[in-house]
């Protein structure tokens, strides 16, 4: 039989699985430059729901402002420079190519210009470990090691906010607002912890919860749930 679940209302696009983004900030991403290094000026640190880090509304040199990721360490009024052969310094953006092995970095481009996409959570940073003209290796958050062009940038430092999983949340009431606050949902509860009604796993006639997580191969709609079906069984001869 049929039955409405929670990973197909996921899919309708209603307000609790979307995304609040007239909430968020901007977007934190590195600026363009020229050839020549641009100085900026920290003006404000503020918080964006979109982003497990702190966010640094810096003023450059041309006039442009920009949000970026702020590192450990950055105040208020504080300079940072962008730009190649800039001083190895918090929060300065320089290509992987000026940056000397064993450097703590963020916020790496995967392709030169796309802003940024590597380690840009709280508390996070990756490591440059070797150099050649070819190729920069960086070792990541996750210490898997990746190659990148010598032409993508990257900023200095450690992602700031990085204490935010220390604190307990102690009770439950607490997660479920810190969920909220992201439209994220709260509690999980697994099938086989549901009534019949609700899940095609639910139900304790017997000692034996649950079913088999493998769905039927003629399942409707509403029993496809669990791994996918293999396509043949046994031994291939």
């Amino acid at each position: 039989m049929g039955k409405t679940l929670v990973q197909q209302a996921r899919g309708k696009g209603g307000p609790t699985y979307r995304s609040p983004s007239f909430r968020f900030k901007g977007i934190a991403r590195h600026r363009s430059y020229n050839k020549a290094p641009l100085e900026g000026v920290v003006k404000d640190i503020i918080k964006c729901p979109g982003h497990s880090a702190p966010l640094a509304r810096v003023l450059f040199s041309d006039g442009e402002e920009s949000l970026v990721i702020a590192p450990e360490g950055i105040r208020k009024g504080e300079s940072v420079v962008a730009g190649p052969s800039s001083k190895i310094g918090i929060g300065n953006l320089l290509p992987l190519m000026d940056v000397p092995e064993g450097t703590l970095i963020y916020n790496i481009e995967s392709k030169p210009g796309d802003g940024g996409k590597f380690a840009r959570a709280g508390g996070v940073f990756a490591r440059v470990v070797m150099r050649s003209k070819t190729e920069i290796i960086v070792e990541l958050p996750s210490k898997k090691k990746h190659s990148f062009n010598p032409a993508c940038r990257a900023s200095i430092g450690v992602v700031a906010g990085g204490g935010r999983k220390e604190k307990p949340f102690v009770k439950a009431g607490r997660r479920y607002y810190a969920k909220r606050a992201k439209n994220k949902l709260y509690p999980k509860v697994s099938g086989t912890s549901q009534n019949s009604v609700d899940h095609p796993f639910g139900g304790s006639s017997s000692n034996h919860k649950g079913k088999p997580t493998i769905a039927p191969k003629n399942a409707p709609p509403g029993r496809k749930v669990g791994k996918i079906r293999p396509r043949r069984v046994g031994k291939r001869k």
